[in-house]
Formats: C-alpha cells, structure tokens, sequence
C-alpha cells in the first residue's frame, strides 16, 4: 500500500453474535481526498466507522488511521482524528461557545489557541451569532454545523462524517456539503458514510458502495458511472425473463439485469440509435412494453447494476 495512503483496511470482519456486519472487507483512503462509503442502513457502514474510529473493538483484519494500528495504537488515533456522528451527541445545557471550550479542554489545547480555534471554526460553519445560545435552542442544521466544528478542535488528520446530513433538508443538506468542502480544502481528509447518492456524486473523490457488510464496488463517481456505459435503458416488459433472452446479441448492449424498475439495460453507444433496435427485438418476440426510460447513467443506475436493488432513501 502506498505511502499517500491515510487510512489502509485489510480483511475486516466483524459480528455481533452471530450476525457477520462486516465481511471480510479491504480499501485504503488517500491523504487530502474525501472519500465515501455508500450503502443502505445495516450495510456495514456505521459498524466499520465504528471501528476506524476505536469505538468498536478490532475482531480480525489490520486497519490503520493516520499511520497507527487502531488495536495497538487507539489512543494515536485518537488524537489524530475529528468525527462527527449522526446522532446529536451535544449537552442539551451547554452554550455553542461551552459546547467548544470544553472539547478543546478535553484535548488540553493552549487557553489562547483554543480561542482563537474557536472564533474561527464558529465563523467557518455561520455560527458565531449563536455563540452564547445553548444547544437545545438551535436547529437540527445548526447542530450538525456545531459538531462540524467541534470535530475539527483539534485539527484532525481525518475527519470522520457519519451520515452528516442526515435528516435535514435539502438546501440546509447542501450548506453543509459546502462547509465539508471547505475543511477538504484545508488539507483535512474526509471519510464520509451516507445512503445518499447524491451526496456521494457531488462530495466524492471517490466512492465504495457496501451491501450486506461487503464492498461491491469502488471507483471515482465518474469511473461508476461510465462502466455502465453512455446510457441505461429501463424497460418494463410482459415478460423480462423473455425479454432478455430476446436482447441477446446486439453488440452495443454490456448488460442487461433485473431491477426494481424492470429490465436494466447498459449500452456502450448512444442509446437513442439503440433504442429502436432494442424495442423493435422486444416486441418481435411477442412481448408487450409497457414503459421505456432512456437515461445517461445516474450513482442510482450503478448501485442498482451492482448490487439488483434499488438504495431507499430512508432513515435508519
């Protein structure tokens, strides 16, 4: 594994009892780069973070963060990292300012620089108007911004993001892509989980999608994207086994599998050309259409490909 290479995995698995959360999965994060890990609730994705962070024990596998052996070294990592999670861990009582003196007390930080990192993370995520408010009184984005910037106190190596935006709405949701940019900027890497695809596409350098606790695939979004081909098809037939076997043979076709939304079908060329040809070999085998949709491919469109589900977009 590369020198540039911030955190390194290899061979984790986990288990609670004898459900397996994590099998068996291997990837390395780059330094400077945000990097996703995408998935449906119970894929893995907060067990592994969980794990990355010290806060779950190691059961088998090396991992490092930072350069250290979370097993052997979790109090380095520790103090190396910054994580944000997706529950509101604040005290209720604590005003915005309390809420980041006391984590910079908790990590000894000098009096006169622990001011200073306060006034300007406050003033980075907007919040420096709410300074003597207490927690209970903000907003669920303000919060999240909070713990945003609590969690960069201590000028983490890595910045770990679970599910950040969770819950909130969508221009809020895109506020905070802009401050998790911004600390990207700086030179913070950032490890992000979320079953957003959008939030993935727009955020990633690059991406591992997790399923029933293994990696599927992983790639830049636009390396996903383009594996599928230039456009996908999704046709919804009388009879998709029928159909399939129908579509064999024509050559601008990479693959054609089941989904939720009917048959998917990846093309390699301009799918309006195809489009005719694909329908016109359908119906000629007798076989009814009741809907056609041709798309350029979307992150939904590859992690339908990869995994023959469709990710719901639904709290955990």
């Amino acid at each position: 594994m590369g020198g540039d290479d911030i955190i390194e995995v290899h061979d984790l698995e986990h288990a609670f009892g004898n459900f397996a959360a994590v099998r068996g999965i291997s990837f390395t994060v780059k330094n400077g780069e945000i990097f996703s890990f995408l998935g449906p609730n119970g894929a893995g994705k907060s067990t592994t973070i969980n794990i990355l962070t010290t806060l779950l024990p190691l059961q088998k596998g090396t991992v490092r963060v930072a350069g250290y052996d979370v097993a052997r070294e979790p109090g380095k990592v520790r103090k190396a990292i910054g994580i944000v999670f997706q529950e509101d861990v604040l005290d209720r009582d604590l005003t915005v300012r309390e809420t980041m003196e006391f984590h910079g007390r908790l990590y000894a930080i000098p009096r006169e620089e622990r001011r200073r990192r306060i006034d300007d993370l406050l003033r980075i995520v907007e919040l420096e108007s709410k300074r003597d408010e207490r927690t209970k009184n903000l907003s669920g984005g303000m919060k999240r911004r909070l713990q945003i910037a609590r969690g960069l106190m201590t000028q983490p190596e890595v910045l770990f993001l679970d599910e950040p935006t969770q819950g909130l709405d969508p221009q809020t949701r895109m506020r905070i892509w802009d401050y998790i940019r911004q600390v990207n900027g700086t030179g913070t890497t950032i490890f992000l989980t979320t079953h957003y695809m959008e939030e993935a596409d727009m955020l990633s350098d690059r991406i591992s999608i997790i399923d029933h606790g293994r990696i599927v695939v992983s790639g830049t979004p636009a390396e996903l994207k383009n594996a599928l081909g230039e456009d996908v098809v999704y046709l919804e037939t009388e009879d998709d086994e029928k159909a399939r076997a129908a579509l064999s043979g024509i050559e601008e076709i990479r693959s054609v599998t089941e989904s939720p939304r009917g048959l998917s079908v990846t093309i390699s060329a301009d799918g309006s050309h195809c489009l005719p040809q694909i329908i016109e070999r359908v119906r000629g085998a007798g076989i009814g259409i009741s809907n056609v949709n041709l798309k350029k491919p979307t992150m939904d469109d590859v992690f339908v490909h990869y995994t023959g589900s469709e990710l719901r977009d639904t709290g955990a």
